[in-house]
């Protein structure tokens, strides 16, 4: 992904060259401001002798090398599924990465003779291999693929690309015109076309650089190349050197985009300039001042179980900050909010001093560092690190109908292991709303209080496209209902005192135990963990209460996001990211104090 979304590409020298400077030392495990799933093969240091010059095809290895070892997607078999949907028959799963389509007979196509037909024909099947393309792109690259074909350009420089082909063709057909005995006319004339050709595009990368007859020079040369079209050549030889262009063309291209889906990814776990800039201010400013002994106000709310209690993992301040101004913004009554943010100890001075800095109408806010709670049940080792919501990207080739076939991506996103705390850590509450740090609020979200639940333990959205026996492989032995749907992390309302009663967390440590005996990825354990603990417990929320894919989908209604309540983000282009989807940045930008002078300083929202 490139760094600041469209940027240009660099050379394949130049790339290696900064990769290794990049990669000099391996990179930590989870990068802050975007939950992500990484491969349990760490980024490897790069040699000197990896980034010396080489040609395309060890440069292209290399790019490839460097997005295996680095590139967040899915572990083997759990981080990127790929299930097939046929009509009557049983739903399969692919365990390598590549989809297991299931033999579907299509009708026999009607007999049509007439050419507008066989026109439509041509065109229906140019559209589907582009649709096809895609997919492959999408299966191998993931956000990727969605990201390049909405930043498309024209191709630049067209005079140039157009001068280099005559070139090779010209090149192509030479040694065989010098061959014949009596063409030693259009001999020189071809090869006095191509020394001229050479000399410009020597002096000359772009259009702009080219000399301002080089219409006539390029007509000159096409005349050149048509004369030498007439005359018997070795076939063989012309054949060599084409497939020579299109084997070269192709490497070139899958070099440029292996490199540009490398940068995506890039840009995806980094963090922006500006937010780094706002935490290092943050920090120096709370050390500088006598933030370290203040307390926040209204702390005695904190634990009041009358009061409405958000809870919120997050490493991000802003994202942090956008959540909470969203959310107050849009209450009743803001008095009776009280936001409990965690955080980890290298954020927890940013996070407090900000919070400390900014009020949010009436409501109150709590900054707590997790490495630094104190839990009577559990030793604090499960607390010495904290872990964000886990993010999977799910996706689906329909095979109902093949000509129509396509692929449907989905991003799941569970709990981490850190949410299963929640009941210890705040003991005296009785009922909180969990909420991801990359939603935004557009209602009051008061009536969640009023839910009644049940015996149920987990309010959340439901993806019904995605159900416990699609994923069967990947759930062990355990005893499951095969058609409950898996449920989002985003918006959740958390029963606590129901939880307490059924031991959810000692039920999830066991499972956790039991699934990690067939799989070394910690992210499948968290996967499927998560949604066997909550198995027949989910009380499904309405659909008008959140609307999720604003972080990965580019399709999605202006009116459906207008209605829903809650924004999720979920996906890889974050609305704080440069890869961010456009469209939808400002639902989510006009929640930060745009006059904010250490904003306005980091350039965070120019």
């Amino acid at each position: 992904m490139e760094m600041s979304g469209n940027r240009s590409a660099i050379s394949g020298a130049a790339f290696n060259a900064r990769s290794s400077r990049l990669f000099a030392r391996p990179l930590p495990q989870r990068l802050p401001l975007h939950r992500y799933v990484i491969s349990s093969s760490s980024a490897g240091h790069l040699s000197d002798r990896q980034t010396s010059s080489a040609s395309a095809t060890d440069q292209s290895s290399h790019i490839k090398e460097l997005i295996n070892n680095f590139a967040p997607t899915l572990p083997k078999i759990h981080q990127d599924l790929v299930i097939n949907f046929t009509s009557g028959a049983e739903n399969k799963t692919a365990s390598s990465g590549t989809p297991v389509v299931l033999p579907v007979v299509p009708p026999p196509p009607p007999i049509r003779n007439d050419a507008a037909a066989a026109g439509t024909d041509e065109i229906t099947k140019h559209k589907r291999n582009a649709v096809e393309e895609s997919e492959k792109c999408e299966l191998r690259f993931g956000g990727y693929c969605h990201w390049r074909d909405e930043h498309r350009e024209n191709m630049k420089d067209v005079m140039v690309k157009k001068l280099k082909d005559q070139l090779f063709v010209a090149r192509a057909y030479y040694p065989s015109i010098a061959k014949l005995p009596s063409q030693e006319k259009l001999t020189h004339e071809l090869k006095q076309n191509i020394q001229e050709l050479e000399r410009i595009l020597s002096e000359s990368s772009t259009d702009a650089d080219l000399p301002p007859q080089i219409q006539k020079k390029l007509q000159k040369m096409e005349n050149v190349i048509s004369k030498a079209k007439t005359f018997p050549v070795d076939c063989n030889n012309v054949d060599k050197k084409l497939r020579q262009i299109l084997d070269l063309t192709e490497e070139e291209t899958n070099f440029h985009m292996k490199q540009s889906a490398f940068l995506y990814q890039l840009a995806v776990q980094t963090m922006p300039k500006g937010l780094h800039c706002l935490s290092m201010r943050l920090i120096v400013e709370y050390f500088n001042s006598s933030a370290h002994d203040k307390e926040f106000p209204l702390s005695e709310r904190y634990s009041d179980p009358s009061l409405q209690h958000y809870v919120l993992f997050s490493t991000n301040v802003l994202a942090a900050s956008v959540v909470i101004n969203s959310t107050a913004v849009h209450a009743r009554e803001s008095g009776n909010l009280v936001f409990h943010v965690l955080t980890d100890g290298l954020n927890y001075y940013a996070m407090k001093l900000w919070f400390l800095r900014n009020t949010y109408k009436e409501a109150a806010v709590q900054v707590l560092n997790i490495e630094n709670v104190t839990l009577k049940y559990y030793d604090k080792e499960v607390l010495k690190s904290m872990s964000l919501p886990v993010e999977y990207r799910v996706s689906f080739q329909t095979v109902n109908n093949p000509p129509a076939s396509h692929l449907r991506t989905e991003y799941v996103s569970v709990f981490s292991h850190t949410h299963y705390l929640l009941p210890y850590i705040f003991e005296k509450l009785k009922r909180v709303v969990v909420l991801d740090d990359d939603v935004v609020v557009q209602r009051d979200l008061s009536d969640l209080w009023n839910l009644n639940m049940g015996r149920k333990v987990n309010g959340a959205l439901q993806l019904c496209s995605v159900q416990l026996g699609q994923l069967r492989s990947y759930l062990g032995k355990n005893v499951f209902d095969k058609t409950s749907c898996a449920w989002m992390s985003g918006l959740n309302v958390i029963d606590l005192v129901r939880w307490r009663e059924l031991d959810l967390t000692k039920t999830y440590w066991k499972l956790g135990q039991e699934v990690s005996k067939g799989t070394e990825s910690a992210e499948s354990v968290a996967l499927s963990t998560s949604l066997l603990t909550f198995q027949d417990l989910v009380y499904p929320l309405d659909g008008a209460w959140a609307l999720s894919g604003l972080g990965h989908d580019y399709g999605i209604d202006v009116q459906a996001i207008k209605k829903a309540s809650v924004l999720h983000f979920n996906g890889q282009m974050k609305p704080w990211l440069e890869v961010g989807i456009p469209k939808y940045k400002h639902y989510w930008k006009r929640f930060l104090n745009r006059h904010d002078q250490l904003l306005v300083e980091c350039n965070v929202n120019p």
